[in-house]
């Protein structure tokens, strides 16, 4: 799989998942689905790291297209929630600076520790997935060439993440669906070629904002 195909794979499944909430207004079988969107957004800002021409202008797209996301963003939020919270893409920058710091420290140990501050900062500041999110970005980037242990990682995260809620709530099914559906895009990244695909530089960008004013629309038709 091109670097491309993996982008559509998250990008239907991130639609799928907002479509959900933007019909029934609440959790729904659409959202098993959409689990596969943000690992696969967590690999790409690891490979974009590594293959941007420039990466001063990676940072600044990621933060000028969080902050414009932000109103569809909230807006979209509101259909299932009061609650303040910042977009996706202040995620995927403040895990592409974990990756910067990391990739420039002298001491790895100390680059982690900086991330997991980094990583605090995005759980205090109510990131979309957080310090979770944070974390399996540089996660990807520090096994950027050891995909078994990528994974491993990976499914120690993931494991932690939903272990989490099953303390403070009890045990729910959904939970155990939600963790196997995370993993299912390890499947699509085992299968990637190390190929771009067809250019689509700001489909993303571009979609992310859009489709959740069009999802927040909808809502309104109810």
């Amino acid at each position: 799989m091109s670097s491309f195909v993996l982008k559509m794979i998250a990008i239907i499944s991130m639609f799928v998942d907002h479509i959900g909430y933007g019909i029934f207004g609440k959790f729904s079988y659409f959202n098993y689905i959409g689990r596969l969107a943000f690992p696969i957004f967590a690999f790409q800002i690891s490979e974009g790291y590594i293959y941007t021409k420039n990466l001063k202008k990676y940072f600044f797209r990621l933060f000028f297209f969080a902050l414009i996301s932000q109103i569809p963003f909230m807006l979209f939020c509101s259909i299932i929630s009061s609650e303040f919270s910042l977009n996706i893409f202040f995620t995927l920058l403040l895990g592409l600076s974990c990756i910067f710091i990391y990739d420039k420290s002298k001491y790895k140990s100390l680059g982690i520790i900086a991330s997991i501050a980094i990583g605090f900062v995005a759980q205090i500041s109510n990131c979309d997935y957080g310090f979770y999110g944070v974390a399996i970005i540089l996660i990807f980037h520090i096994f950027k060439n050891n995909f078994i242990n990528a994974s491993i990682f990976f499914i120690i995260a993931t494991s932690i993440k939903y272990l989490i809620p099953i303390i403070q709530y009890g045990f729910y099914n959904v939970y155990l669906y939600l963790f196997i559906c995370t993993l299912i895009p390890l499947l699509f990244l085992a299968a990637y070629n190390n190929k771009k695909g067809r250019n689509t530089k700001y489909l993303l960008y571009l979609f992310y904002p859009l489709h959740l004013l069009l999802i927040y629309g909808i809502s309104l038709l109810k």
